[in-house]
């Protein structure tokens, strides 16, 4: 079942962006990943803005690739990088429909 993540993230220092940049989405990839957006351009177009200046949205071919990701060895030393430079939340969904009512989609 296609995982994704998605990781919100409001830089604070930016040191840290150029080398995670060039080399996560190798680490993405080795995982079976690949990033369907990675952008400043953020706008609200509901509710209330959160403070955001990055927003990235992976998919994954399922839950344990997404997983062994984000708790690969490697990357360890990108995500301090990050978690020091950015207040930053990644948060994991799969791709199913809640109310059942999308074809196309697996019922939540």
């Amino acid at each position: 079942m296609t995982t994704y993540i998605i990781a919100d993230i409001k830089v604070k220092d930016p040191q840290w962006m150029p080398s995670y940049a060039a080399s996560v989405h190798d680490l993405v990839h080795k995982h079976g990943g690949r990033y369907l957006a990675r952008s400043g351009n953020v706008k609200t177009l509901e509710g209330k803005p959160l403070d955001t200046t990055l927003i990235a949205l992976m998919a994954f071919p399922s839950e344990a690739a997404a997983r062994a990701f984000t708790s690969d060895p490697v990357y360890a030393p990108f995500v301090s990088a990050r978690q020091d430079g950015s207040d930053s939340r990644f948060q994991m969904i799969d791709n199913t429909d809640l109310a059942g009512t999308i074809p196309y989609l697996p019922k939540g």
